[in-house]
């Protein structure tokens, strides 16, 4: 891990860093023990109302690192909003409103609420009523309650751009400008990203003050676990194959990837005739549909999640056995997210991408060469098994 360009010892145990008494049991509770790079390194400057800007790679617990300090800093007593988290999706929203929640359950009086749209707003006017001290929110709900003068951010002090590359790429530039610039009392701005593009640098350039660096590096410390296979098949057998392969494998929490939001609900079906319980999110899938499908998918009443990159991004689901790229993604950036949702939390993943034309093959040797992913081919034996496909020279 480097601090301002430093390298730095990466390792602390989270009673090492002057917690709370309430912080550490809803710590301890979790059952961690020893905090990750990007929690060693950008706590403490938190706690010391840094500004900070992280790059670590996905699933290395960046929501703690913003998360503790975030609340240890609220005072219970105070009836005014003081922290802000920004995300790009609702999925992700909800989650950093869960564990925020879980740091917050031994902490009483500290309130969180999270808005975003699909949700009816009257319900969340009722929430802001109830006078949170920290608010989760996507851009575009958070704008709407600005609007409508449902929340009040004079008072915000810690402010949180959470996948701010995601969340600027994905067109919020305006709407998180016009926010950061109704907070006059703000006085800490974290950037939390996995990639630092030239959109998370002109937000710092403009609105954080001598910012601490934070970089973890994808080392074999905590780059993730990742098998990853490539196998040719015929178009019209992928979904036999992908049956064979999550018996094979005995997967039992499996992500689909497929470009389209048409072909996630044919595969979807698919799946389904051949007994494997399986549902589809997409964006024009009610978002309460969605967020019913997903609870399904975490709690283990679905096996197989079928999603456009689209409909998953944000998605913080750390325990996925495999994930498989029905079809071959359009961007190099899509299948690093895609197989970036296994192989967390220091497990072992799999990934697996069924090619099956010529452009897809292509399309996947490029990945290959430009991510520097090792991506094996392999095919089925005569016995059944999956052994390596010798390529001809």
């Amino acid at each position: 891990m480097e601090i301002n360009g430093q390298t730095v010892n990466e390792h602390a145990r989270y009673d090492q860093l002057g917690l709370s008494p309430e912080l550490m049991r809803a710590i301890e509770k979790k059952g961690y023990v020893e905090a990750t790079p990007i929690q060693t390194g950008a706590i403490p400057y938190f706690m010391d109302w840094k500004d900070v800007i992280a790059k670590a790679p996905t699933g290395t617990g960046k929501t703690f690192a913003f998360g503790i300090p975030m609340v240890e800093h609220i005072d219970p007593e105070s009836r005014d909003i003081l922290a802000l988290v920004l995300a790009p999706t609702r999925e992700l929203a909800i989650q950093i409103q869960d564990e925020l929640r879980d740091l917050c359950a031994f902490k009483e009086g500290v309130r969180v609420v999270c808005l975003y749209g699909g949700q009816p707003i009257d319900k969340q006017i009722t929430q802001l009523k109830k006078d949170p001290q920290i608010v989760v929110a996507t851009p575009g709900r958070l704008m709407d309650h600005m609007k409508r003068r449902t929340v009040k951010l004079d008072k915000v002090q810690t402010v949180v751009l959470d996948e701010a590359d995601r969340m600027l790429d994905m067109g919020f530039v305006r709407d998180v400008t016009h926010i950061l610039d109704k907070m006059p009392k703000r006085r800490n701005l974290g950037l939390f990203s996995a990639t630092i593009s030239r959109e998370v640098l002109d937000i710092s350039w403009v609105y954080q003050r001598e910012p601490v660096e934070i970089t973890v590096h994808a080392d074999q410390a905590n780059k993730p676990d990742i098998a990853q296979y490539r196998l040719e098949v015929d178009r019209g057998e992928k979904a036999d194959t992908m049956a064979r392969l999550l018996a094979m494998g005995g997967y039992e929490r499996v992500i689909a990837f497929c470009n389209t939001k048409n072909m996630t609900d044919r595969l979807a079906g698919l799946l389904s005739m051949r007994g494997i319980s399986c549902q589809a999110i997409h964006g024009d899938i009610q978002q309460s549909a969605r967020e019913k499908t997903l609870k399904k998918f975490r709690d283990g009443q679905i096996r197989v999640l079928v999603a456009t990159d689209v409909a998953a991004r944000g998605l913080d689901i750390d325990d996925v056995d495999a994930v498989f790229n029905y079809d071959v993604p359009d961007e190099n950036e899509y299948y690093i997210h895609r197989i970036g949702r296994t192989g967390r939390a220091k497990r072992h993943g799999v990934a697996f991408s069924l090619v099956s034309s010529v452009p897809e093959g292509l399309r996947l040797d490029e990945i290959k060469k430009n991510t520097g992913n090792d991506i094996r081919a392999v095919r089925f034996n005569e016995k059944g098994d999956l052994v390596a496909k010798v390529e001809r020279s």
